[in-house]
């Protein structure tokens, strides 16, 4: 994976993160309110990412982009990444339902969600 590529996977929306790795994402740790990922240890190599190109530790603080999710941090040497949200907003079970590839109400609003944030940042992104 170029450097390019790898800045762009960086800076991706998470709507984008989770569709790539989603067949290697399992939830390590569930609070309403709280989502621990884990991502398998091949997912990486199989994308062709290096993790020593990218940042091993960081966070994303809500900007309105993710309407429900109001942190996201990740820890690239464990392999995981937590996600912080509003349990009105987001129901639960949505996370599961989510991941497993389920068409549920609740797996389809969260990923309606994710599809608006991503449109919204590609939109941005293509802004003069």
């Amino acid at each position: 994976m170029t450097t390019h590529e790898m800045q762009a996977l960086h800076a991706a929306p998470l709507a984008t993160l989770l569709a790539r790795f989603a067949p290697h994402v399992r939830i390590a740790h569930h609070i309403p309110g709280r989502v621990r990922l884990r991502l398998d240890a091949a997912a990486l190599k199989e994308a062709g990412i290096s993790t020593g190109a990218l940042r091993p530790k960081g966070a994303w603080t809500d900007d309105g982009a993710l309407p429900g999710v109001r942190r996201v941090s990740w820890n690239l040497l464990a392999r995981s990444c937590t996600i912080e949200y509003d349990a009105v907003r987001i129901a639960p079970a949505a996370w599961p339902e989510l991941l497993a590839g389920r068409d549920t109400p609740a797996a389809a609003a969260l990923r309606a969600l994710l599809q608006q944030a991503q449109q919204r940042a590609l939109a941005h992104e293509a802004a003069p």
